[in-house]
């Protein structure tokens, strides 16, 4: 039995099969066969944008989309190869190689498993949106830069992997431009934009077919339209493009051979940075495309972020002793997945059972298909994953939001997602800190009537490291005759150590200008503190008072020796 600190290893799929029937399955059968034809052609562009081979992409369709629906913790979560990790697993590959990529893989999915394992994935979700969107948006326009290249049919070997070496070698590599790659590739986004509108209206759809074959032709997926009907045309026209067939020789029949990667420490030292990147990316990816999925419909329970990491990380250990890439949730066919019916973790395992059947039967008939319309289905998927209206809404939002999303997006672009996602943390944490701080408040305030030489204010907030100027600032503040300072604390709702050792200054100082200090409706978590640290056995039990008005009325000190109460000594800062 496992410690209480760690999650307990329950996939969903037991839970679903529980009251499953033959409507339910069939439910499930129809969304994972739709789901598998739209991930064919994601699956291989994927992989060819990333720097590999296309097979490599649709082995990690298979594998790790069998493994994230069979072990993970949302009933409709769709796994595989994500568009979100082009631009990572390139500019890995690029570095590093082929092999280094598989190792970074695997490691990053025992950071996963581990991460559900001690139930840290509701820490993914602590991400301020401002960061996901800046990367988001950023990994949307360098998968559209790496496009370029098949899109205008350029006569580039090796694309590099840092930005402004892309465009360089865009730009020299200009005179090389295909006519023929550009139509098919604009043709194919045009049609995927177009696809889904055609059947918005009744009006031209009827005018066309009538009855039933209309509502069976809009259910087509449009990324398998456009990449049919660009496979014909190119086939048919004999067009001089690039196709699988001439840049890769086509793809296997079979799946590969389970092999483990040749490991080296030394190697594996130099990719902590790589791990890392894949590790969090994939966290945040799935968390977020599981979250979308709870959203799509209240047919489904909510998902288990913990279980769900563990399954990402056991598909990431093993979908590279296959030569796959990192896999994670996927909007995109996640969203298909709900929309075709898909309620259990069925529907995705028959998608991978559908791909494999694909790559068995018809991987022979792949070696036509033009890179340009996988370049084109790519644009597609870039300008559907960005959030461009954010950068339009940005003048209604406050500067540290605008700083932090556009500053996220250009790092993200320019150098790379670990240090985009780390600078805006930081970003992120000292803006909030800077908040907070402005929100706390130290303020005259009215106790009713009170002895002469008594001053009330009221501390309003969270007093933590980020606030204590206020409360150094406040000796100056006092009018010259004050005896006795009351601070009414009802409205602060916290305090840290080092808005408790403030308050010690601020004792210490008023003791010695002969003030005394009294603290008033003090709530449970400062006080809770105060005594924990010594510091109400110093101030004194008696000058933490439920009113300002009960300090000085009745027995107390502050009643007896009048407004001129200075409280018990204090030799030194709280401890703790």
């Amino acid at each position: 039995m496992l410690p209480r600190q760690f999650h307990p290893f329950r996939p969903r799929l037991a839970d679903a099969l529980r009251g499953y029937d033959r409507q339910r399955f069939l439910a499930d059968v129809g969304a994972g066969l739709t789901v598998g034809v739209v991930a064919l052609p994601l699956a291989m562009a994927f992989a060819i944008a990333s720097g590999l081979k296309p097979e490599q992409g649709l082995v990690t369709a298979i594998v790790a989309g069998f493994l994230i629906s069979a072990l993970g913790g949302s009933n409709v979560q769709i796994g595989g190869p994500a568009g979100a990790f082009i631009v990572i697993v390139y500019g890995i590959v690029e570095r590093y190689g082929l092999t280094n990529l598989l190792i970074a893989t695997a490691s990053a999915g025992v950071l996963l498993f581990l991460l559900g394992l001690f139930k840290l994935g509701v820490w993914v979700r602590y991400i301020p949106v401002t960061i996901i969107i800046g990367f988001t948006n950023g990994i949307a326009v360098l998968i559209a830069l790496s496009q370029l290249k098949d899109l205008l049919g350029l006569s580039i070997d090796r694309m590099p992997a840092d930005f402004f070496s892309q465009i360089g070698t865009l730009w020299l590599h200009l005179g090389s431009f295909n006519p023929y790659a550009l139509a098919i590739g604009l043709a194919c986004f045009g049609g995927l934009f177009l696809w889904p509108r055609l059947f918005a209206s009744g009006a031209f759809t009827q005018k066309l077919i009538e009855g039933r074959s209309v509502g069976a032709l809009s259910r087509v997926p449009g990324p398998v339209v456009a990449l049919l009907s660009m496979t014909l045309v190119s086939w048919y026209f004999a067009l001089p493009v690039d196709t699988i067939g001439s840049r890769f020789g086509g793809i296997p029949r079979t799946l590969p051979d389970l092999a483990l990667p040749p490991f080296s420490w030394d190697s594996a030292k130099q990719l902590l940075i790589p791990t890392l990147t894949i590790a969090l990316l994939g966290a945040i990816e799935s968390l977020l495309c599981a979250r979308v999925a709870d959203n799509a419909t209240d047919e489904i329970p909510r998902h288990d972020p913990n279980q769900e990491l563990m399954a990402q990380g056991v598909a990431n250990i093993v979908s590279p002793l296959f030569g796959g890439m990192p896999a994670t949730g996927t909007i995109a066919r996640t969203v298909t997945n709900v929309r075709s019916g898909g309620r259990t973790p069925i529907a995705g395992i028959v998608h991978a059972a559908a791909l494999l059947a694909i790559v068995l039967v018809a991987a022979p008939l792949a070696v036509h298909i033009p890179l340009p319309a996988l370049a084109g289905i790519l644009l597609f998927v870039a300008w559907n994953m960005g959030e461009w209206h954010e950068f339009a809404r940005l003048r209604h939002f406050s500067l540290p939001y605008r700083t932090i999303l556009v500053g996220t997006f250009l790092l993200t672009v320019i150098f790379d997602l670990t240090v985009a996602v780390q600078v805006g943390l930081v970003l992120a944490c000292v803006f909030f800190i800077y908040r907070m701080g402005t929100l706390f408040k130290v303020q005259p305030y009215d106790a009713g009537p009170l002895p002469a030489g008594v001053v009330s204010f009221e501390l309003f907030g969270s007093l933590f490291f980020g606030a204590v100027g206020k409360i150094e600032a406040l000796p100056a503040q006092l009018p010259p005759d004050t005896r006795a300072l009351v601070l009414e604390m009802h409205r602060l709702i916290s305090m840290d150590t080092s808005g408790l050792d403030a308050l010690a200054q601020l004792h210490r100082t008023l003791k010695r200008q002969g003030i005394g200090l009294v603290l008033a409706n003090v709530n449970e978590q400062p006080l809770s503190l105060m005594r924990r640290a010594g510091f109400a056995a110093v101030l004194g039990e008696d000058a933490i008072v439920p009113t300002a008005a009960a300090a000085f009325d009745g027995p107390t000190p502050a009643s007896r020796h009048g407004s001129g109460f200075a409280g018990p000594s204090a030799d030194g800062p709280p401890g703790g």
